[in-house]
């Protein structure tokens, strides 16, 4: 039962070793060859390409089986301003029943972690963080743009000026105040959104800070708060399941 944290084992090889019942959280497998393995009664979830399982790229599968369950899956990937908002109606519509769904649990519940995963307000406190980074950082230009419920993802360093306190324990009203106020925030730039915009990149932001001050595509920032918004929405749906 060894404990590995922020260490940098790329390039490591093993054999005949036992890895049941092992636990990997925010670990990158890019690049890995695995042979010879017993592989089963496994659950993997996390950002996953160029799979190859036995000589077959198993990604698209899986990605066809995904969709086919969730039409509006697909639609998480717009290319013109109008698949932006068509997405972001799809956002606001499926994250308001999930936070109906919340308010039918005790308070004391929507701060419970699951298998050590974020609480339900941990998940929208992250949101918030996830729309200051890539829409009113990155996007917007505001060279500090945080909240001081914003919660950054556990592997980021500490950074002066973004906070990160996992002690706290606001209300589901209090921070559904600040996430409605950022969803507003992005529902105003893709109603805006021209196909000029979408195509061009952004100015960097000076400032040590997350994103780096460096340029961005504009679709990508966009495309980068939609996927953070379908996934932790699953995730939260997920738990809501076990907590109630």
């Amino acid at each position: 039962m060894a404990t590995f944290e922020h260490q940098n084992l790329s390039g490591s090889r093993f054999r005949d070793v036992d890895l049941r019942r092992s636990v990997f959280r925010d670990t990158d497998f890019f690049g890995s060859v695995m042979r010879g393995v017993y592989l089963g009664d496994v659950d993997i979830d996390g950002e996953i390409s160029n799979l190859v399982i036995n000589g077959v790229d198993v990604v698209p599968l899986i990605n066809a089986e995904l969709d086919r369950r969730d039409p509006d899956r697909p639609r998480m990937n717009p290319a013109d301003p109008a698949g932006f908002r068509e997405a972001w109606d799809i956002v606001e519509r499926r994250w308001a029943a999930t936070v109906e769904r919340a308010r039918e649990l005790p308070p004391e519940k929507l701060h419970e972690s699951v298998d050590e995963e974020w609480s339900f307000i941990e998940t929208l406190r992250h949101l918030a963080f996830a729309t200051d980074a890539w829409v009113r950082r990155a996007i917007l230009g505001d060279p500090s743009p945080w909240h001081p419920l914003d919660l950054p993802w556990d592997g980021l360093p500490d950074t002066p000026g973004i906070p990160h306190d996992r002690t706290v324990r606001p209300t589901l009203d209090e921070v559904l105040a600040l996430r409605h106020d950022r969803m507003a925030t992005v529902r105003r730039v893709v109603d805006e959104l021209t196909d000029e915009q979408l195509a061009a990149n952004t100015k960097p932001v000076e400032g040590d800070s997350w994103p780096p001050p460096r340029s961005f595509p504009v679709r990508k920032c966009l495309l980068t708060v939609l996927n953070e918004e379908w996934q932790h929405r699953l995730y939260a749906e997920r738990d809501l399941s076990r907590l109630g």
